[in-house]
């Protein structure tokens, strides 16, 4: 198919016409030249042929040109030219009709699709929305009428192109709007097939997402199913679970260490941690260059399992003994919980860290791993180390059920051994003590191998044990793992000419997993052996304990410190609740109180009486409060509003303590939370700038409304003037001392000091007796004139005495001037507005109180609002936290809970609980049985 590209006419010098014209091959998409000459009176036109990139192009190149005369018979050759370009344009407008038949054929297609999907109402809330679906059927509306417009001006396109080619007209602006709706019609099938595109992968995402869904919510309901069942535990792990009951349990009830344990006994770097070890399968302890590692004792309660693996007893997560990253993490906490056990200085510490090792091929026992015991301290030990380590070694090596492992280090001398003296103390006769000699790699090569044979028979050392065993415990790598040290030590063992002379050493004496077998065995043996009568122990303990409980408390229930804690969080909670429900006039009452408590001083001290002072009254007050009201007043409103919340809620809780209910095991605690949840708690920041706004607006307001405000206002200013006299008279009875009255009825009389100020007084009631509006100040010649009439009395004081004496006296006459001029303005509202400021009875006090009542209305209105809407429920929330957080202090609710009621609880509640476990575990033991 071609395109005209371009059509160019030249004359040559011959008159003939060269009609040129460029062409667009749309098969190749290249751009060819033909070039086509005709004379004037040559007949016709002619075929010329065009070779470009090995195609051919055929083009029939007519004689008419502008201005030119086409011969009758050349007419034809003419309108065959027209037919083929007409049916050249029917050809492309076909394919134009094709692709928008199929638009809409895909858009229809489409619909029945959408159509024909299952019912996916259960996604609705994940669809995309219903806004969405209508934008995208609005535009497929959009493109039906959009294609339909196309066909019908690509049909008035094609007859008036058929016209402009049977007429000889240019066709370029045809080809330009046919070119535009062309682009158009693509445009909107891309957009179309785009969109398509877009939600199938979105339906095929939600799709997905439901599936799983699905799974998880079957997964979590096999898992709730599951769970629901008990799990049945090993019997080591229950008889480990006892143990921890029993760590925790008081040790003056020596029960707790008459259940059988393998102790680790030996001397540091004796190797008593890698026989450990090589029992347990993995490395699991840090390592020292001659450093002392093990600080406390740690529990090692070892099960068989699917997979090799180590827990701590308080955490869930489990170590991959398999893996090097989790092996170095295990031994970094181990390391860490060693560190953090000792406290106060000590290098070593009686807390026992407790951890339990599963894994193929491993024998069921509990191992306890103590520190070595050391004959010389170094300069960064404890004093007492040495002490602590005895007698903690000791400590337990004394319970008569536990299986003694005595490591002995043999590439050392014997002798200098410290850990078979101790040994001996404990277990003279050797019943549960079992000897391990290490290191005999390095024996064979150092010491006598007769000696050695001594030792592994018994008859070298006067102790005595049960069995005598040689294991190699490495090769003193670092690296080497537990594979590596174990094949070692066999190899050791096939080729050690030490133990191949027949009758010396059994087999059974050598290799770490011999003693695993041996320790087990013996474990077990005295576990069925004791632990009946532990058991019974235990049952005795708690009969009496039990009798004791129903002698002191027969009408309580044994409530421990959780359960207690918990009804007293209850209880203060409630407490909180009840803060919330206090009508709104208690509050407003609460609140205004507290305000002027906190206020009062400084309107006297700052506002009023300098106001009086100066000649500007009204004025000087405007000033002071807005000053006020701008910086202090409404942090003092916040500090009042908390305040009053306090006192409410510690009078809701001393009212709680007067119910018939009370229970004053509680009181304590109760007492420590509110403490600790009120000095946390603080007022919004925002409160400050919210009453500052109210504030100043309320105090913009200078006139008094109605009679009845007006006599609030006069009957606050009398109560407020009165109780600052009372104060004002209880300061000057302490400066003059009692009245005549008082003297002679309780036989007192004055000191110097009182008769000296009762002088000055006198003179200073004179003067305010000749001047009642004196101001509150006394100038030279006053103070001058009372020194020289005190003089003629034989009193000498100086002017400070004199100004000293002079403020309550002075503060006492105002202050009574003050009450008679609110006496005065009683009566006095309808004159004050009909003349106001210049009113003849001087009533700027009353409008001044007036306008401190409004002030504190308002605030006191705010702060309740805000304690009921947002404080109670911030302080709700501080008193939750604090409770969460003594909730997981132990110490702390045992100080908090204290009583003879709450330790018998306890211990009785704790010897239960171990009872308990242990006649589950002689159950399963005998089931096992």
């Amino acid at each position: 198919m071609l395109r005209i590209y371009q059509n160019t006419y030249r004359r040559t010098a011959r008159k003939a016409v060269v009609y040129s014209t460029k062409v667009v091959c749309c098969n190749h998409s290249t751009l060819c030249n033909i070039t086509m000459q005709s004379r004037r009176k040559g007949a016709g036109g002619q075929w010329e042929q065009h070779h470009s990139r090995n195609h051919e192009h055929y083009l029939l190149a007519g004689n008419q040109a502008r201005g030119w005369t086409i011969p009758p018979h050349s007419r034809g050759y003419g309108m065959f030219v027209v037919r083929i370009l007409k049916g050249a344009l029917k050809l492309r407008y076909l394919v134009l009709g094709g692709a928008i038949g199929g638009g809409v054929s895909l858009s229809k297609k489409y619909e029945d699709w959408k159509e024909g999907l299952p019912d996916m109402k259960w996604l609705e809330d994940a669809l995309p929305q219903s806004e969405r679906w209508s934008q995208f059927s609005r535009n497929l509306i959009e493109v039906g009428s959009v294609v339909k417009n196309a066909i019908d001006i690509a049909k008035e396109d094609i007859k008036s192109k058929a016209t402009v080619a049977a007429l000889g007209i240019p066709v370029d602006e045809s080809r330009k709007k046919y070119e535009k709706l062309q682009s158009q019609v693509e445009t909107l099938q891309t957009e179309i097939m785009n969109v398509q595109i877009k939600y199938q992968k979105e339906l095929e995402k939600m799709e997905k997402e439901n599936r799983e869904l699905r799974q998880q919510y079957l997964i979590l309901k096999t898992n709730k199913k599951t769970t629901a069942k008990r799990i049945k535990k090993s019997l080591i792990d229950m008889y480990s679970e006892v143990l921890d009951e029993l760590s925790g349990y008081d040790t003056g009830y020596t029960m707790a260490d008459h259940l059988p344990r393998v102790v680790v006994v030996g001397d540091q770097s004796s190797g008593k941690t890698s026989v450990l070890e090589s029992i347990a399968k993995a490395r699991i302890f840090p390592r020292g260059s001659g450093e002392m590692m093990t600080r406390a004792p740690v529990k090692v309660t070892l099960a068989e399992g699917p997979y090799h693996v180590a827990q701590f007893r308080d955490t869930d997560r489990e170590y991959d003994l398999t893996k090097e990253s989790d092996l170095a993490d295990l031994r970094r906490e181990v390391e860490f919980r060693m560190r953090a056990s000792v406290r106060g200085g000590k290098t070593v510490s009686n807390e026992v860290i407790a951890m339990t090792v599963k894994g193929p091929g491993l024998q069921r026992m509990v191992l306890v791993d103590l520190p070595g015991i050391i004959s010389t301290m170094t300069v960064d030990m404890a004093s007492d180390t040495k002490d602590s380590i005895h007698q903690m070694t000791k400590h337990y090596m004394s319970n008569p059920n536990a299986i003694i492992l005595c490591i002995q280090d043999g590439s050392v001398d014997a002798e200098r051994s410290n850990v078979t003296d101790l040994v001996m103390q404990c277990d003279p006769l050797g019943r549960r003590t079992i000897f391990v000699l290490t290191k005999v790699d390095l024996a064979e090569e150092l010491a006598d191998p007769e000696r050695i044979r001594k030792i592994l028979s018994g008859k070298l050392f006067p102790m005595k044990a049960l069995g005598y065993y040689a294991v190699v415990t490495g090769r003193g790598r670092k690296d080497d793992s537990i594979e590596a040290i174990r094949q070692y030590e066999e190899d050791f063992f096939k080729n050690s000419k030490l133990f191949h002379r027949r009758g010396v050493i059994m087999p059974h004496q050598v290799t770490s997993r011999n003693l695993s077998l041996a320790v087990s065995d013996r474990f077990w043996k005295m576990v069925r052996e004791t632990i009946e009568q532990q058991a019974d122990a235990f049952k005795a303990t708690r009969f009496n304990l039990e009798t004791e409980w129903k002698n002191n408390f027969p009408r309580l229930r044994e409530s421990g410190r959780d359960e207690l804690f918990d009804k007293a969080k209850g209880e203060i909670l409630d407490e909180v609740v009840t803060l919330s429900q206090i009508s709104a006039k208690k509050w407003d009452d609460a609140l205004t109180t507290k305000l002027w408590e906190k206020l009062s001083n400084y309107v006297f001290e700052n506002i009023y009486l300098p106001a009086a002072q100066s000649d500007s009254f009204n004025t000087m007050v405007d000033i002071k409060l807005r000053q006020w009201a701008e910086q202090a007043l409404p942090a003092k409103s916040v500090e009042a509003g908390w305040e009053a919340l306090q006192q409410e809620f510690i009078s809701l809780m001393e009212r709680a303590k007067k119910a018939h209910d009370h229970d004053d095991v509680f009181d304590q605690l109760k007492a420590a939370v509110v403490d600790e949840a009120i000095r946390r708690h603080s007022w919004e920041d925002k409160a400050i700038d919210m009453l500052r706004v109210i504030q100043l607006n309320t105090l913009e307001d200078r006139f008094v409304h109605d009679k009845t405000e007006w006599d609030q206002a006069v009957k606050f200013l009398e109560n407020s003037v009165n109780a600052k006299l009372a104060q004002t008279e209880e300061t000057l009875a302490q400066m003059f001392g009692p009245g005549p009255w008082t003297r002679f009825a309780q036989w007192k009389s004055l000191t110097p000091d009182q008769q000296k100020r009762r002088s000055v007084k006198g003179e200073l009631d004179k003067i305010l007796k000749n001047d009642s509006k004196h101001l509150p100040s006394l100038s030279y010649d006053e103070l001058t004139t009372v020194r020289k009439n005190l003089q003629r009395d034989n009193v000498e004081v100086d002017t400070d005495y004199i100004r000293q004496t002079w403020f309550p006296v002075y503060r006492k006459h105002f202050l009574q001037q003050a009450l008679q001029r609110a006496k005065d303005c009683r009566k006095a509202y309808y004159l004050y507005t009909q003349q106001g400021s210049e009113c003849e009875v001087s009533c700027s006090d009353v409008v001044l109180f007036w306008r401190i009542q409004q002030v504190i209305k308002v605030t006191g209105n705010a702060l309740r609002q805000q304690v009921i809407n947002r404080e109670a429920r911030r302080l709700d929330k501080e008193i939750k936290a604090v409770l969460d957080e003594f909730s997981e202090d132990e110490e702390r609710k045992a100080q908090l809970l204290t009583g003879k009621r709450v330790q018998l609880a306890e211990e009785l509640i704790k010897v239960r609980q171990i009872q308990e476990k242990l006649e589950e575990f002689i159950n399963s033991l005998n089931q096992e049985k």
